[in-house]
């Protein structure tokens, strides 16, 4: 069952210092809870997110239907992170365009919605906004920061700059750094965002327009890789879609009235529209940059293990086999560098069929694991 949860929102003054020299100031956060914090203030877990999601991470908003968190099959009463002995915590990134201050909000010190002109944010940079919000919560230290993807990162990220706030970290199909193939999706997809003829350098908001062509491509592209090559043939295969059999030159095969139209373009273009629909170019633009940017082994020379050095929490790394996009040897490069430092690090390589997209999903094996992982948290916060 569902949690009925409401929706927040924190005001700060600033400023806050960002990772690019920039300050920014009278910014607002959008956050959830659930569950109840204890006594001692000890059981918050905060969850954080990755590109396309936000700070609605469980339970359901009563007023609207099918309004379930994106991780709601993970968090909630009795679910593998349990509500019912944690506390915790959903934050929507400075840049995003679920409640928080983005592009599309108003400069304060202008009076002009920001646009293209709102500062270039980084991982770190959020989670020093996150900590701005747990230090307002009277949150000082977390039983547990938790992400998958992109928020696999920023969880990586708390350990570094945090450490002496967080206990336990648990970092699901992510990665030490991106790739250069990665870095690439990235590129095309923002590409197809600023040529979009809507795109208006990024200041569409004042011509009434959004750049939905762009946005659409860029959905597809990043879809694509999301998940399996096994997946997408299993669901979709080669099958057409509104055919009709015909014959040219003697060769039987099956065409649309209007053009070849196979199931998965048809998948693609329904999760396209309905991606440029409700998400903001100027946000997509600003997130990809800062998966892009995120490597904390940059400035140790590129030693990962130096770079990790900081690190006290014990860990969780998963991985999942298909996935390509975020594969298992980056967790393992992530797993190499904790123990090389002797920290404490579980690590679990999942064999599934999902692709990126497994970390959302309920694989019996993966839940029970990550269920056995937050009990043993439990129990060691009810020693503390």
């Amino acid at each position: 069952m569902s949690l009925l949860v409401s929706s927040q929102s924190m005001f700060f003054a600033g400023p806050l210092p960002l990772s690019s020299g920039a300050t920014i100031s009278d910014y607002s956060l959008a956050y959830e809870t659930y569950g109840t914090l204890d006594a001692h203030r000890s059981n918050a877990v905060l969850v954080c997110h990755a590109l396309n999601a936000s700070h609605h991470v469980a339970g359901v908003y009563a007023d609207q239907e099918k309004s379930e968190g994106w991780w709601d099959n993970m968090i909630g009463p009795g679910k593998p992170v349990d509500t019912d002995r944690f506390f915790v915590i959903g934050i929507n990134n400075l840049g995003s365009c679920f409640g928080s201050t983005g592009p599309m909000h108003a400069n304060p010190a202008t009076g002009r919605i920001y646009g293209a002109d709102f500062p270039v944010v980084t991982v770190e940079d959020w989670v020093r906004a996150q900590a701005a919000l747990l230090d307002a919560l009277g949150i000082e230290t977390l039983a547990a920061v938790m992400g998958g993807s992109l928020g696999g990162m920023q969880a990586l990220s708390w350990t570094l700059q945090y450490p002496q706030r967080v206990r336990h970290a648990v970092v699901i199909a992510s990665a030490p750094s991106l790739t250069a193939q990665n870095i690439a999706f990235n590129e095309v997809a923002r590409r197809a965002i600023v040529t979009d003829p809507d795109f208006n350098g990024g200041n569409f908001y004042e011509h009434g327009v959004i750049p939905k062509r762009g946005l659409r491509i860029a959905r597809m592209i990043g879809h694509i890789t999301y998940q399996s090559d096994d997946l997408m043939n299993e669901k979709f295969g080669r099958a057409l879609r509104n055919a009709v059999e015909g014959d040219v030159a003697g060769t039987d095969f099956l065409y649309s009235t209007q053009e070849v139209e196979f199931q998965i373009e048809s998948y693609l273009r329904y999760n396209g529209d309905k991606f440029s629909e409700y998400f903001d170019a100027n946000t997509y633009l600003l997130i990809t940059r800062a998966l892009d940017y995120f490597d904390p082994a940059r400035a140790h020379g590129g030693d990962l293990r130096a770079a990790l050095a900081p690190a006290t929490a014990r860990f969780l790394i998963v991985s999942f086999s298909t996935d390509w996009r975020f594969a298992p040897a980056r967790s393992r490069e992530i797993v190499k560098a904790l123990l090389d430092n002797r920290r404490h690090v579980s690590y679990a390589e999942i064999d599934a069929p999902h692709g990126h997209d497994a970390f959302l999903l309920d694989d019996p094996r993966y839940m029970s694991l990550v269920r056995s992982y937050f009990e043993r948290i439990a129990k060691e916060g009810a020693t503390r």
